[in-house]
C-alpha cells in the first residue's frame, strides 16, 4: 500500500491532548519541521529540545481553561494533525492548526475544523473563534472560507508576514445551521 492510499485508509479521531500523546506529538512535529517551516515560523531547536516540559507546561495550563489543545489521531496511535484553540476568553478563541504533509489535500484539516467548530460550540461554549493565516497559505485559507470563517482584514503575522484575520459565528441560528448543533 503507497503512502497516500494509507493515509487515505487511516481512521482519524480528534481526541484531547494527553501527556501519552508526547512521543507521537513529537514525531509528528520532527517529521514534519521542514514541511510546516515552508508555510509557517519554524519553532527552532529549543521546542525540539525542550518538548517533554513543555508538553507538560501545556497540559497544566489547559486546567486553567483558556486553552484546549487537540490532535488528530490515527488509528495506529499516529498524530497527523494538531488543532488548538488558545487565548479563550468571553465567548471566543483563536484557533491555530496544522497538519501532516502526508495528510494534506484529503480534507483532513477541513474535517477537524468542523469538528472542532462543533466541540467549541456545544462542549466549551464558545460563540466566536478567529483565526489567521499568511497570504501564502492558499490551504490554510481554503480550508477556512469551507468551513464558513469570512475574512475581516488584513494582519502581520510573526512581525513581518502579510496574512489575513479571519471570524466565525458559532452562535445564534447561523451556528446551529452551519454545524447540526441542536442548542
Amino acid at each position: 500500500m503507497s503512502e497516500t492510499e494509507a493515509t487515505e485508509a487511516m481512521t482519524l479521531v480528534l481526541e484531547r491532548l494527553r501527556p501519552d500523546h508526547a512521543p507521537a506529538l513529537l514525531a509528528f512535529e520532527r517529521e514534519n519541521r521542514a514541511f510546516f517551516a515552508a508555510s509557517v515560523p519554524d519553532r527552532g531547536d529549543a521546542y525540539f529540545e525542550r518538548f517533554a516540559e513543555r508538553h507538560a507546561a501545556l497540559l497544566a495550563e489547559e486546567e486553567i481553561g483558556t486553552i484546549r489543545f487537540h490532535v488528530l489521531v490515527a488509528g495506529d496511535g499516529e498524530i497527523v494533525g494538531r488543532f488548538n484553540l488558545v487565548d479563550i476568553a468571553d465567548g471566543s478563541a483563536v484557533l491555530g492548526y496544522r497538519v501532516a504533509e502526508k495528510a494534506t489535500g484529503r480534507g483532513v484539516a477541513t474535517a477537524a475544523v468542523r469538528e472542532l467548530c462543533v466541540r467549541a460550540r456545544e462542549e466549551y461554549g464558545l460563540s466566536r473563534l478567529t483565526a489567521a493565516t499568511t497570504l501564502g497559505n492558499a490551504a490554510s485559507r481554503a480550508v477556512l472560507a469551507r468551513v464558513g470563517f469570512g475574512a475581516v482584514g488584513g494582519v502581520t503575522l510573526d512581525g513581518d508576514q502579510p496574512g489575513i484575520a479571519y471570524e466565525l459565528d458559532l452562535g445564534g441560528s447561523l451556528g446551529r445551521e452551519r454545524f447540526g448543533t441542536s442548542s
